[in-house]
C-alpha cells in the first residue's frame, strides 16, 4: 500500500494497482522529491494554494500528496483505463474532490495537451513510462503553451540509465538518483 507522507491526510493510504502496466511512485522517493521541494537551498516552495499538473498520474500517489499539503487544485492526467478507476477511488475516499480533476484522453495528443492552455501551474510532475520516448516534445509543448508560472518547477521522473536530450529552454536544476529511477528537477528560462 502506498500512503500519503504529510500534511492534512497524513498516513491515509492509496490503493494500487493490480496489474504491471502502471509503476506506482514509491513512498521513498516520493519523500524525497518532496524534501528537495521544501528544504534544498535551490527551491523552497510553498504548496499553499498552488496550481499542480500531474502527468501520467496513475493511481494520483504525487498529487494526492500536493493535495495533502495544502495544493488548491490538481489536474491529473492518466489514460489508462483500468488506473482511473483506482485515480477516482482514490480521490473520492481521500474527499478530494472539490481539488481534482482528471483528464482520461492521451496526453500526447495535441488536442489534449492544448485543452491545459488557459490554465497556469507551479508544479508539473511527469512520471510517463520509463520506456516512453517523446518526453522531448511534450516539454516542448508545455514550454509554447507557456503551462508553467514564473519560477514554477517541472519535476521528471525517469530510469536513472535514460540519456534523454531536452529542449533547451528546459533548465535542469537538480538530479537525484533513487535505486533505478532519477529525479530531474527544472526550470523554464
Amino acid at each position: 500500500m502506498i500512503r500519503i507522507i504529510a500534511g492534512k491526510l497524513r498516513g491515509r493510504k492509496i490503493a494500487e494497482p493490480k496489474n504491471k502496466n502502471t509503476r506506482p511512485l514509491k513512498d521513498l522517493t516520493k519523500e524525497s522529491i518532496f524534501n528537495v521541494l521544501q528544504h534544498s537551498n535551490l527551491m523552497n516552495f510553498n504548496f499553499e494554494k498552488s496550481s499542480i499538473l500531474d502527468l501520467f498520474s496513475g493511481v494520483g500517489s504525487f498529487g494526492l500528496e500536493c493535495i495533502s499539503r495544502g495544493s488548491k487544485n490538481v489536474i491529473f492526467c492518466e489514460s489508462f483505463t483500468e488506473t482511473v478507476k483506482i485515480l477516482k477511488k482514490n480521490i473520492n475516499k481521500l474527499e478530494c474532490e472539490n481539488n481534482a480533476e482528471i483528464i482520461t484522453e492521451n496526453i500526447f495528443n495535441i488536442n489534449n495537451i492544448n485543452k491545459l492552455k488557459k490554465k497556469k501551474f507551479e508544479i508539473i510532475f511527469l512520471d510517463p513510462p520509463y520506456k516512453e520516448k517523446k518526453i522531448k516534445n511534450l516539454l516542448e509543448e508545455i514550454i509554447h503553451l507557456k503551462l508553467l508560472k514564473k519560477n514554477g518547477i517541472i519535476i521528471l521522473h525517469r530510469h536513472k540509465k535514460e540519456d534523454e536530450q531536452y529542449p533547451k529552454k528546459f533548465n535542469i536544476l537538480k538530479v537525484k538518483t533513487y535505486g533505478i529511477s532519477k529525479i530531474i528537477f527544472g526550470l523554464i528560462s
